[in-house]
């Protein structure tokens, strides 16, 4: 059976799992959650994923749920199918794809989660973006930036000279941060822009950018 896939278009951890299945050249089924709706918040959904959130995969006899450990389940279970995304016959490569699969998880992630939600989803919940969290959570994507240009300087992708799930998990969060003010962060650091502007421009992630807003319909 084809892969299905709960989930909404606008959503950055959705995005994520259709950017890998794009990569993977894989049949899918979308099965839109409406999230203003509150469904992921309903029994059905929760049978699913008792933490009320999306996206989640059904294959087979297995249900998963959070965007990274379902890339990461097809990249590997489709390890032969479309973009090595995991680097599978390199023992050292794909153990670089794990590091900066991590850091993007541990370190980029948790800064610039505020700073989108601050100057996209507070106005449409009625609120003003609050600067100081902006402020406070540039400086930390600031570093994390600054680690990425130097690594970026003598590498052409995060994890080596290829493409990854390493670069992948970064494109949802970046593709709304670069329609804020924040873009300077990496407009600024010209090995970050590069990678980004590479990264942006595969055929997978283009495929869902038309989808990617958060304007209510």
């Amino acid at each position: 059976m084809a892969l299905k896939l709960y989930g909404a278009a606008m959503s950055t951890c959705t995005c994520r799992v259709l950017t890998c299945f794009h990569e993977k050249s894989l049949d899918f089924e979308l099965v839109p959650v409406d999230l203003y709706a509150g469904e992921q918040k309903q029994p059905p959904f929760l049978a699913k994923n008792p933490f009320g959130q999306i996206p989640v995969l059904e294959d087979d006899d297995i249900t998963l749920f959070e965007s990274r450990a379902i890339t990461s389940y097809v990249a590997e279970k489709f390890k032969g199918t479309g973009y090595d995304l995991i680097r599978h016959e390199n023992l050292k490569e794909a153990a670089m794809v794990k590091v900066w699969t991590e850091v993007e998880s541990h370190r980029y992630n948790p800064a610039i989660v505020p700073i989108v939600f601050q100057f996209l989803v507070a106005p449409l919940q009625g609120n003003s973006p609050d600067q100081t969290i902006i402020d406070a959570n540039l400086e930390k994507l600031a570093k994390v930036l600054d680690i990425y240009e130097a690594r970026l300087s003598s590498t052409k992708y995060l994890a080596g000279d290829f493409y990854s799930l390493a670069d992948l998990h970064h494109l949802p969060y970046t593709y709304y941060l670069m329609k804020t003010p924040a873009a300077s962060v990496v407009n600024e650091r010209p090995h970050v822009k590069a990678w980004w502007e590479d990264i942006s421009s595969r055929p997978a992630f283009k495929k869902l950018t038309e989808g990617m807003n958060y304007v209510r319909k």
